[in-house]
């Protein structure tokens, strides 16, 4: 077995002596490398954010942000990172470095003050400046406001949403979205740029332990099945988004932890059809980009699942798996009359996500057993939406969160499936109300009737988030909602 290493700015780093729980951020930091800054430990600042190169959606590799305070620094063992010191070009000894091209506008147009938050925006801006699809937009014409009514792209195909995960304090966020709409192309001399046309490093097999405590990648999906037969006891990782905050602020130190992030059986996205299937490690990210708004429903919630850097780590196993009834996936995916794919040592079954959860955070799911994927039937239901009530608009919690797939056909509800997150121990489908529509008109008649059958499906609870009140009248709401959005549509 090779020792564990990292190739951080172009310069291998062993891992040895970092424990197997030490975080990326942490490593860089005794590294020297402290331009990777703790914020909150919680990946919800971004303060932390570096570049891995990554399978790429449409070149071979993608510099992908992520949150280095949550990424154990044994998950990236022979993998490749940049960090906000390595984006500038170091010249001769004695002379200043020259700054990227989105740290120049950082510089230029005001977006730092203190710093603090800076070389995480910086890395979060250099994965959009390296997005290989990013595209300027033609010039208005003079006097035109073409790009008013779309503040969160610049017309250099910057999408702010890159920056969703990153908080600054004291600079405000005109100077760094107007240093994000500065930047332009990478040039073809840029070897980042050049980098992407490049595979990524592949998957290495890893066996890193010390002080008692093992963290484990397997080659293939079976020997990790094996292995989860004999260790039932292993926290089993992909994104680390869930394990890694109880790391930094529960202080868990797991004595086994097994990565399945990279096993190639559980990174496909196979659509077929009579179904779509999702390999339960595939990054959300990625799942948006590649579906590219084949799931409409899907496509809707992605915006509002936590952040771009979430999103760029975080997996529907993943979001499954914890079992939380406040996750926003598995609205979504009950809406969707999603079915997952569990694997064992032994094999496979199907199981239907409206009979997999059995109480908090607990499910079908046996300690040998994985999420192998997520099976979406097709056709889709063409009439869809998805409310998710947070105190803000992005990269937070929901108190409530309501899915809704219909089939509406001459005027009438022919079919309704409704997920609901956030009312219950477990996400659950509103199987009242989706009998109270089905069959009948859609009208707003309809509507009100089966909203009021909608605010009391569940048994929700008031806690800091929102009182049982509130949680009631928004699910009620939300049906009368979709049916104002919907009705224009329907009839035209």
């Amino acid at each position: 077995m090779v020792a564990a290493r990292i190739t951080v700015n172009g310069k291998e780093t062993p891992l040895s002596p970092a424990a197997p729980h030490t975080t990326v951020l942490d490593l860089l930091r005794e590294r020297g490398l402290t331009g990777t800054k703790e914020g909150c430990a919680e990946g919800e600042c971004g303060a932390c954010s570096v570049l891995v190169a990554r399978p790429g959606v449409n070149k071979p590799t993608d510099w992908v942000a992520v949150n280095a305070c949550l990424v154990p620094a044994a998950a990236l063992d022979g993998q490749e990172i940049i960090t906000s010191e390595g984006l500038a070009t170091v010249g001769e000894p004695g002379t200043r470095p020259t700054l990227h091209p989105v740290q120049e506008e950082m510089a230029v147009r005001g977006g730092s003050q203190c710093g603090y938050c800076t070389p995480g925006f910086i890395c979060s801006m250099a994965s959009e400046y390296y997005r290989p699809d990013r595209c300027a937009h033609a010039e208005p014409a003079a006097g035109s406001d073409a790009h008013a009514d779309d503040a969160e792209h610049g017309p250099n195909g910057f999408d702010l949403h890159a920056l969703s995960g990153n908080l600054c304090r004291c600079t405000g966020y005109r100077p760094i979205r107007d240093a994000a709409f500065a930047v332009g192309e990478p040039t073809e001399d840029d070897p980042l740029a050049q980098r992407r046309e490049q595979d990524p490093p592949a998957p290495v097999a890893t066996e890193y332990a010390r002080d008692g405590a093992t963290f484990l990648r397997k080659d293939t999906l079976a020997e990790t099945l094996r292995l989860l037969r004999e260790r039932p006891d292993a926290v089993v990782v992909a994104g680390s988004t869930d394990y890694g905050v109880e790391v930094n602020i529960r202080s868990r130190r797991a004595e086994c932890v097994v990565a399945i992030d990279r096993l190639p059986e559980l990174r496909e996205l196979r659509v077929e059809s009579d179904h779509i299937e999702i390999g339960a490690a595939v990054t959300l990210t990625e799942i948006e980009r590649r579906l590219d708004g084949d799931v409409p429903l899907l496509a809707e919630l992605f915006p509002q699942f936590a952040s771009r850097l979430i999103r760029n780590s975080g997996t529907l196993g993943g979001n499954l798996g914890t079992g939380s009834p406040i996750g926003d996936s598995p609205p979504v995916l009950l809406a969707l009359e999603a079915s997952l794919v569990l694997a064992d040592a032994d094999g496979e079954r199907v199981v239907p996500l409206a009979e997999y959860f059995t109480g908090y955070r607990q499910s079908v799911r046996r300690p040998d057993e994985l999420i192998r994927a997520v099976r979406i039937p097709r056709p889709l239901s063409p009439v869809t939406a998805f409310h998710k009530i947070a105190k803000r608009r992005f990269d937070d919690i929901s108190s409530v969160a309501i899915a809704f797939a219909l089939d509406i056909e001459g005027g009438t509800v022919r079919k309704a499936r409704i997920g609901l997150g956030g009312v219950a121990a477990t996400p659950i489908r509103a199987l009242a109300t989706e009998a109270a529509l089905e069959g009948k008109p859609w009208s707003a008649e309809t509507a009100r009737a089966a909203a009021r059958v909608l605010r009391g499906e569940g048994t929700p609870m008031s806690d800091h988030r929102a009182s049982s009140v509130y949680r009631s009248a928004m699910l009620g709401q939300s049906l009368l909602k979709l049916h104002a959005h919907t009705t224009e549509a329907v009839s035209s």
